[in-house]
């Protein structure tokens, strides 16, 4: 296990380090000067090479890809000089919204999906899997940003059971700050959950036409028992596959929700700095967001490993 975990582990460094040149060089070669975009067209020289020298755009190329990595492994992301204050601080205040937004959403579609998803196999061919795998179909086509839309309209502005957008802090207590969640989460939990559900279904089938299941049918073990204890687990391993990537996807992939609801969150954050050109914050949200992806992907490895031992022996 301990070589397991030492080759995952180096795999998500190197793929931290190859992100990041990609991550610099992209941010070096887009058009425009970010110093004469912060200060307009008619700034002055002075001013103009000033601002240079405080965002570090006087020094070599390779030295400024040096001294970002270098400022990063010490949790120094550096300074936004469009909010004036520290990225690491500003990356800290969003989290706290996008990272419950995104463990609400992944539990929610979970929750929903497998028993979904193992009901569609149980019954497969039947009215149930049709009309489960239908719906399933119906939730992957429609646009979250659309269906956000749609319940923001029917539970906030008719039935007005919750807010339809904004964030109250979670200063004010847990239950306002969970409320302002429940429609986004919604909105983001149910197409992933049709696209785990159907996955769930694929997975499911093809364990139950083993010969183990068979075996199992035969000595009499209760069909309950068989699909939930002997046929989930071996259909984990795509299942778990699909969930580290909507979990990614929930944390980096929220913009449009954010904007929609009009929450605080990093999606938003990395909006309005693309919009006002302060790449600093880009990067380095951009790089956290990338290291979240390789710490869940690592983590679905070593669940891999938990729901099926000879992964350990093949690595």
């Amino acid at each position: 296990m301990t070589l397991f975990l030492t080759k995952r582990i180096a795999i998500g460094v190197l793929t931290l380090l190859v992100a990041s040149i990609v991550v610099f060089s992209i941010m070096e070669i887009l058009p425009g000067d970010p110093a004469r975009i912060m200060l307009g067209m008619n700034a002055a020289p002075e001013a103009l090479a000033t601002l240079r020298e405080q965002m570090g755009l006087n020094v070599p190329l390779v030295e400024r890809y040096a001294n970002w990595i270098a400022g990063m492994a010490v949790g120094d992301f550096g300074n936004s000089y469009t909010y004036r204050s520290p990225v690491i601080e500003l990356i800290a205040e969003r989290a706290i919204v996008s990272l419950p937004l995104a463990v609400i959403s992944l539990v929610l579609s979970t929750v929903i999906a497998i028993p979904v998803g193992i009901f569609a196999a149980a019954r497969r061919g039947r009215l149930g899997d049709t009309v489960s795998m239908g719906t399933a179909q119906i939730g992957v086509a429609i646009p979250n940003f659309w269906f956000a839309l749609l319940l923001i309209y029917v539970f906030a502005v008719w039935l007005r059971l919750v807010p339809a957008g904004g964030f109250p802090g979670w200063a004010g207590g847990i239950w306002p700050g969970v409320k302002a969640l429940i429609l986004p989460s919604i909105a983001l939990a149910l197409p992933q959950a049709a696209i785990l559900a159907r996955v769930t279904r694929s997975a499911m089938l093809e364990v139950l036409g083993e010969d183990y299941i068979r075996t199992a049918r035969a000595k009499g073990m209760p069909r309950r028992y068989v699909l939930w204890r002997h046929a989930l687990r071996n259909a984990m391993i795509p299942v778990l596959t699909i969930l580290g990537l909507q979990f990614a996807f929930l944390l980096a992939g929220t913009i449009i929700i954010e904007n929609v609801f009009y929450l605080p969150g990093l999606g938003r954050l990395v909006f309005q700095a693309i919009t006002q050109r302060d790449l600093i914050v880009v990067e380095g949200v951009v790089m956290l967001l990338v290291a979240s992806v390789v710490l869940v992907n690592i983590l679905v490895d070593i669940a891999y490993a938990m729901v099926d031992p000879r992964l350990r022996a093949r690595a």
